[in-house]
């Protein structure tokens, strides 16, 4: 039983040698000019990857500072409760990328003889807890539209309303378009969750803008009624977070990964059959482990050889794989396993 790591596929994972300036200059230039890297390092370093989330919530807290102080500059025009409510609600949501943040910073760090896999799994943990945010958002959204059915409240200032409303949707819709494509891109199912988690916020201020249009209308209960819907799709939104970050826990890998690997192994010269193939996601990094059948009359030297080289090619032809452990075993002597 062999296991191997490529020594210049490792390299990618090591201290970036690059020089930063320091300070507020360094984390604007951080923002405004990423790292060059190739296209490969780009897809199989883990340490870019991070970069490239830190980068995004990074982006995202700013994009919503100006949409909070956009509101905020209409509610000090309109003198609305309401709408500074609904402004010091976004803000507060904004503030649960930073547990994300912390993740992605925390899962950089070296894997210790106590955690042998890395601090990867913080991602995870920060889904958990963005996916929680989630629940709460529709819980507040459905409450408070049931008690303004029950008890009705006029609607003042339809203009300034219906435009923070409108600010609101547009700055965390793009926030969420953002995340979401930052988080497919690196693999980071909680990236992608806090993606939906401003999705969910932007529809809660376009509830806002709905509610004022149908009280402008004549129909004064058009505000709890767009509340109640708005309620619906967020939950809509949570069952999909719920059911991303689920199966990131649980170790669950898309079948064509698992295909993909068994053709690469099955092309690798040497290699007979492939009796198992496992996989799972490190935060938003995958390992592999590999049982693969060889020739039993091949020397030790040439084995480590062959097991060396499937993981070579294992790791540069399957997206997102960091590293892999390939265990060969003489066919000689076992019987090949299918499937």
């Amino acid at each position: 039983m062999t296991q191997h790591q490529d020594p210049d596929h490792a390299d990618q994972h090591g201290d970036d040698h690059h020089e930063h300036a320091g300070g507020v200059r360094g984390w604007l230039g951080g923002l405004l000019s990423p790292h060059s890297h190739d296209a490969a390092d780009s897809v199989d370093s883990a340490l870019e990857s991070s970069a490239q989330g830190i980068r995004a919530v990074k982006i995202s807290l700013i994009a919503l500072t100006v949409t909070a102080v956009l509101q905020l500059l209409v509610v000090a025009v309109s003198g609305s409760v309401a709408l500074l409510a609904d402004t010091i609600h976004n803000g507060s949501d904004a503030l649960t990328a930073v547990p994300l943040w912390i993740a992605f910073v925390v899962g950089r760090r070296a894997a210790t003889r106590r955690y042998t896999y890395g601090y990867g799994r913080a991602e995870d943990l920060a889904g958990l807890f963005i996916v929680a945010m989630i629940a709460l958002s529709a819980v507040v959204a459905g409450v408070e539209a049931i008690r303004r059915l029950i008890d009705p409240s006029p609607v003042q200032h339809l203009g300034w309303v219906a435009l923070a409303g409108l600010v609101g949707f547009a700055g965390n819709e793009l926030v969420a378009v953002y995340r979401i494509r930052v988080g497919r891109q690196i693999g980071s199912a909680a990236l992608v969750a806090d993606g939906l988690h401003a999705r969910t916020d932007g529809l809660t201020s376009l509830a806002v803008l709905a509610g004022a249009g149908g009280v402008a209308a004549g129909f004064p209960l058009a505000d709890p009624i767009v509340g109640l819907l708005i309620t619906v799709a967020i939950l809509s939104v949570l069952r999909t977070a719920v059911r991303d970050v689920y199966r990131r826990l649980m170790d669950a890998v898309d079948p064509h990964l698992v295909d993909q690997a068994e053709a690469v192994l099955l092309a690798t010269p040497g290699v007979t059959g492939v009796r198992r193939v496992r996989m799972r996601w490190l935060g938003h990094s995958l390992h592999a482990e590999a049982d693969l059948d060889i020739d039993g009359s091949v020397s030790l030297t040439d084995a480590h050889t062959l097991a060396h080289d499937a993981e070579h090619r294992l790791t540069h032809e399957v997206p997102k794989l960091r590293s892999a452990a390939i265990h060969a075993y003489p066919a000689s002597r076992y019987d090949v396993i299918s499937g």
